[in-house]
């Protein structure tokens, strides 16, 4: 069984940085793309990030682009999302998933969750 859990939410003021986690267990390699997603309260979801796994190419969202960094360390079977300069707009629940394919630079198509870890950033 697929599992995914995220750490390293919290608030933090406008300008700092938080470094997120997830770190999968069970994971199959039948899901190529894994991903940052975000929502907002009365927002639909978002892609914040993606990182083709078998190809180690990254697709970062032009609204993060410059500011935030997805990378994966297999051997500790971890995702990470590296934010820097991080504005109240930021302010969302996180989510990672790994999924069976990708659209532009989203992940796409049927796979697994996480449950999510808050960030808030105060201006």
């Amino acid at each position: 069984q697929v599992q995914l859990v995220e750490s390293g939410g919290g608030s933090v003021q406008a300008g700092g940085s938080l470094r997120l986690s997830c770190a999968y267990f069970g994971y199959t390699y039948s899901m190529p793309c894994m991903g940052w997603f975000r929502q907002a309260p009365g927002k639909e979801r978002e892609g914040v990030a993606a990182i083709y796994t078998g190809i180690g190419t990254t697709y970062p969202a032009d609204s993060v682009k410059g500011r935030f960094t997805i990378s994966q360390d297999n051997a500790k079977n971890t995702l990470y999302l590296q934010m820097n300069s991080l504005k109240p707009d930021d302010t969302a629940m996180y989510y990672c998933a790994a999924l069976s394919g990708r659209l532009g630079g989203v992940c796409t198509g049927s796979g697994y969750w996480g449950r999510g870890t808050q960030v808030t950033v105060s201006s």
